[in-house]
């Protein structure tokens, strides 16, 4: 008989060792659950490039959220489908008195204070251009008239009752701003989760179409990260850090667990990160046509993200992970 002092598969021969030594585990805490809102009433609208997901009005995303609730998972980010006849070059409906958001943020606010509000704050969804900031008249994004426009935006989500502000713009020294802003209008207390490393990505498609916000002309790579790059990651979240974001995110997840490993090592901050709509919307493709189980490659995915150092977890899949993890407590 082969004699061996160390046998590491004395620790994974059970179930119940294998439990007993595992390193990362996935909770409901760990997980924030994006929502797509929309103007109407009784409106559950399934969104055909992100399966498993839907358009929903004030009342059914209330539905949605006591499942969750059930669930232990209370932080949701919402992201609005705005109509057409409602966009304009400026995105001045993203603070208007008639925005059907802001009115479903005081009303689910009203209804489940206990609950945790995070709301994008990104100007593409209101604008006919498609872009996260003010345009030149050249088709420039301006970064300074932007940072200014979205510094009003977040003091009318936080005034509707939202507690966590995300910036999803990538412009530069928009976290100070929005920082100052939020001061001056006595919201101090409202935190700021900053898209630190926000890439520009080809998985961010579905999200697109849910929203009706790919943009008409040009791309984001002047202000969303290129896909090579680190350091440039690291610098984006540390001058966050340092103008007053209380959360740091990197998006995509799963293409970038070593920005979020880099990210963590560096920052005191917790790390949030966005396993986006073409990430989950791949495993459900791959599981319709029998390649994968969805469970498990879900599983996978968003155990690979804890482990690489996330604190946070936004994904659709979300209900879908934690029913599956009840099931095999």
């Amino acid at each position: 008989m082969i004699q061996m002092l160390k046998r590491p598969r004395r620790n994974r021969k059970s179930e119940v060792i294998r439990s007993l030594v595992q390193e990362t585990r996935l909770d409901p805490k760990d997980f924030v659950a994006p929502f797509f809102l929309t103007e109407g009433i009784n409106i559950i609208s399934p969104i055909t490039s992100i399966p498993g997901q839907f358009h929903l009005s004030c009342n059914t995303v209330s539905q949605k959220i006591e499942e969750l609730l059930e669930l232990g998972i209370s932080s949701y980010i919402f992201f609005p489908l705005i109509a057409a006849k409602y966009k304009d070059k400026t995105g001045s409906y993203a603070i208007s008195e008639s925005n059907h958001l802001l009115k479903t943020i005081r009303r689910i606010k009203e209804n489940y204070p206990e609950i945790c509000i995070f709301a994008d704050i990104a100007l593409d969804p209101f604008t006919t251009h498609g872009h996260d900031g003010l345009l030149s008249s050249s088709g420039e994004v301006l970064n300074d008239e932007t940072i200014v426009a979205l510094s009003k935006m977040s003091q009318h989500y936080a005034e509707a009752g939202v507690d966590v502000i995300a910036p999803s713009d990538m412009m530069d020294g928009r976290i100070k701003y929005i920082r100052r802003a939020l001061d001056q209008a006595g919201h101090e207390n409202v935190s700021i989760m900053s898209y630190s490393a926000k890439y520009a990505s080809a998985f961010y498609g579905p999200f697109r179409d849910a929203l009706k916000s790919t943009p008409s002309l040009g791309d984001k790579k002047s202000y969303q990260m290129n896909p090579a790059n680190s350091k440039e990651a690291l610098l984006e979240a540390l001058l966050d850090e340092e103008e007053g974001a209380d959360f740091l995110m990197v998006k995509p997840a799963t293409l970038y667990l070593d920005i979020i490993q880099k990210i963590k090592e560096k920052s005191l901050l917790p790390i949030a990160a966005y396993h986006v709509s073409g990430e989950y919307a791949m495993l459900k493709a791959a599981a319709q046509n029998k390649w994968l189980d969805f469970d498990k490659a879900l599983y996978e995915s968003l155990i690979g993200i804890k482990r690489a150092g996330a604190d946070i977890i936004i994904s659709y899949g979300a209900k879908e992970i934690i029913t599956y993890l009840l099931k095999h407590s």
